[in-house]
């Protein structure tokens, strides 16, 4: 498949190379006291917090990104790597709230919740992993990542991507994870969690917890990457050509930063960048200018053989309404088209606020929808058809031929949530609109296939290591 090209070659090594002069003559402000180390050992200049970074070794350890990264899962047929699997659709992460599946109301979300949502996306077929959609407003003090992650475990089988808060905390989720693979030996041969941070704030900060968190990961050889966020208007210039050039920059920095903690560690240009609406400094991940921005990284980690993905797909709706369509649709496919390899998009709306059951069945199908254009038209002589068209001839009938009964659920995707029947019979099914159809998509999602997926026995183990753990529990939608 050719992508969509929003920048000339000119413009990607303009971009490349302001991003190389932002960090020799800005760098960037790093808290985090053992990244300045290693920084200073490898050849940057350190003043206090400032890092610069001379070119030769921004360019000495951008040709050792490696080209692939894997997410792994704890069934391995659901293992993905990019770019060879994309595009691999994720859920979108940690949102406060939900619409409450029964009464339709936001509300805090719980680990309940997260039972519930990882059983639906482990059911639904357009997903390729769940990041943890929710946070948990019941958990313990001492244990917020694991009252997120144990429910995920419990109910999905898929990649899982998870962000701790600080080490102990890692080492917490860790020590759950060993568990649940049998032992530390039998997870780090197939690490089914992949771990996320923001490390680098926009503009030009590097922060503690998380930079320590990638660098632990980065030393342990477990699956980790970053994501750069600049919101033009607030926390990058104006403008998408300046926002591009530092946001550039930042994933430059970090990326060198996890090759100067070990050579060869994989990672991915991951984005989470769009135009403030400076009308409110509104964060707007819905925005149009979020998919371009998103469409124009991606040429830049094919510039750099590296794997991208992003925030993109995500709506501003306060409902899963028609804004809440166009928006996940426009930017999505744009990105698809731009080269974009991992789609954090499913799920969220009001700016990756809440969670909506519903939306994410939805996405569910326009994910499907985007996997198929990926694979594209086949250019074969079987299906070229000629001889077909010639037998057929004008005014004739393709609909009993051979050639039709063997493509029929292959050649185009057959949608469970988009209505294409007549009105007629529209009406006589009840008239039901998206939401509706979606809604019950989820509630028989539910009501099949529930049981947990983690051994009796490793949930006893478990709940004697961490007592007063969170039940974890899927309950039907009553």
């Amino acid at each position: 498949m050719s992508f969509a090209e929003l920048l000339t070659q000119d413009q990607i090594h303009r971009i490349h190379d302001a991003a190389l002069e932002i960090l020799e003559e800005v760098g960037l402000k790093v808290r985090y006291e053992p990244a300045r180390e290693v920084f200073a050992k490898h050849g940057c200049s350190v003043d206090g917090e400032r890092v610069k970074f001379p070119r030769a070794v921004i360019e000495k350890y951008r040709r050792m990104y490696p080209a692939t990264f894997t997410f792994h899962a704890r069934d391995p047929k659901f293992d993905k790597v990019i770019p060879r699997d994309s595009p691999v659709i994720v859920t979108a992460s940690s949102a406060p709230d939900i619409i409450d599946p029964v009464t339709g109301q936001e509300r805090r979300a719980e680990s309940g919740d997260i039972a519930r949502i990882a059983h639906l996306i482990n059911e639904l077929p357009g997903y390729d992993m769940f990041s943890i959609s929710t946070l948990a407003d019941d958990a313990p003090a001492d244990q917020f990542t694991i009252s997120r992650l144990y429910p995920a475990l419990k109910y999905c089988l898929k990649p899982i991507r998870v962000t701790t808060t600080d080490h102990k905390d890692t080492l917490s989720i860790m020590k759950m994870a060993y568990m649940v693979a049998g032992g530390e030996q039998a997870y780090k041969e197939h690490p089914f969690l992949t771990h996320h941070y923001c490390p680098t704030v926009s503009p030009l900060s590097m922060d503690n917890l998380s930079t320590e968190n990638v660098m632990y990961f980065a030393e342990q050889g477990l699956p980790v990457y970053p994501t750069i966020v600049p919101n033009a208007g607030l926390t990058s210039p104006m403008s998408m050509a300046g926002t591009l050039a530092q946001g550039n920059a930042e994933f430059l920095a970090t990326a060198t930063l996890m090759q100067m903690v070990k050579e060869g560690t994989p990672t991915i240009y991951a984005t989470l960048a769009t135009v403030a609406d400076m009308r409110s400094g509104a964060y707007t991940s819905g925005a149009i200018e979020c998919g371009m921005l998103h469409m124009a990284f991606a040429q830049m980690a094919r510039y750099y053989n590296v794997p991208c993905g992003g925030y993109i797909g995500l709506t501003n709706s306060k409902l899963n309404d028609a804004q809440s369509g166009y928006e996940t649709g426009m930017s999505a496919i744009g990105g698809l088209l731009g080269g974009m390899d991992m789609f954090n998009v499913g799920g969220l709306i009001d700016a990756l606020k809440t969670f909506d059951f519903a939306k994410a069945v939805i996405d569910d199908e326009i994910a499907l929808m985007m996997k198929r254009t990926k694979r594209g038209i086949s250019f074969n002589e079987e299906d070229l058809a000629l001889d077909l068209i010639k037998e057929v001839g004008p005014g004739g009938s393709y609909i009993v031929a051979k050639h039709t009964i063997g493509r029929m659920k292959t050649e185009a995707v057959m949608t469970k949530i988009a209505d294409r029947d007549a009105r007629t019979i529209w009406v006589k099914k009840g008239s039901t609109d998206t939401q509706a159809r979606a809604m019950k998509r989820v509630k028989e999602i539910m009501s099949n296939n529930t049981a947990s997926l983690i051994p009796p026995e490793i949930e006893q183990r478990l709940r004697a290591e961490f007592p007063g753990m969170v039940a974890g529990d899927l309950l039907p939608i009553e």
